[in-house]
C-alpha cells in the first residue's frame, strides 16, 4: 500500500483541500493530512482548532490521519 503526506496550512480546510485530498486517496492506499504552522504568517485559528477542523471534516475518509506539525 503506498501512503503519501499532503501538508498544508489548512487556515481553516476548504472544500479545495478537501477535493485534493480524496484525488489523493483515488492514487495513494493512505494519506497522512499534516497541518502546519509557518511563523511568518498570521492565522486565524490556533494550530489544534485547525486540525481538530480538519479531523472533524475528514472523518468520512478512513485512510486519512490527520497530524499538526510545527516546522519541517
Amino acid at each position: 500500500m503506498s501512503k503519501a503526506i499532503y501538508g498544508f496550512s489548512g487556515d481553516p480546510i476548504t472544500y479545495g483541500h478537501i477535493d485534493i485530498i480524496k484525488r489523493a486517496l483515488s492514487i495513494f492506499g493512505e494519506l497522512t493530512v499534516g497541518i502546519g504552522m509557518n511563523p511568518a504568517k498570521k492565522y486565524f485559528f490556533s494550530l489544534e482548532e485547525r486540525r481538530l477542523i480538519a479531523q472533524e471534516s475528514l472523518k468520512n475518509l478512513p485512510k486519512v490521519k490527520v497530524i499538526a506539525f510545527k516546522g519541517l
